[in-house]
């Protein structure tokens, strides 16, 4: 959890707080937004203090694009995959505004 912290004594710590931790098993998670992100090989906890459920999350993070909004830019522009990613990319996954950078260069 924190480098350089004994689990054990992290565990006590916590438990005196009375903040209470429980293991989430999970294969990947997936963050929907603006941008979307999936992180790999997560570890995930809820955390409970004071009344208050949270989710920390760690792993590898990576940016997520949906393949069918790849195949929507590619076959609405007319280019190739990559060109349809990196438009879907800096255009922060808006279909539209990527068709439409695409078409104007």
């Amino acid at each position: 959890m924190i480098p350089g912290i004994n689990p054990k004594q992290m565990q006590n710590l916590m438990k005196q707080l009375n903040v209470k931790q429980e293991n989430i098993d999970a294969d990947e998670v997936i963050i929907k937004g603006k941008k979307n992100y999936i992180i790999r090989n997560p570890e995930v906890f809820k955390v409970n203090m004071m009344g208050q459920e949270m989710l920390q999350v760690s792993g590898e993070l990576e940016d997520y694009i949906n393949e069918d909004d790849v195949k929507l830019v590619m076959g609405q522009a007319n280019v190739s995959k990559e060109q349809a990613i990196k438009a879907l990319n800096e255009n922060n996954n808006d279909i539209a505004s990527a068709i439409l950078s695409l078409k104007d260069s």
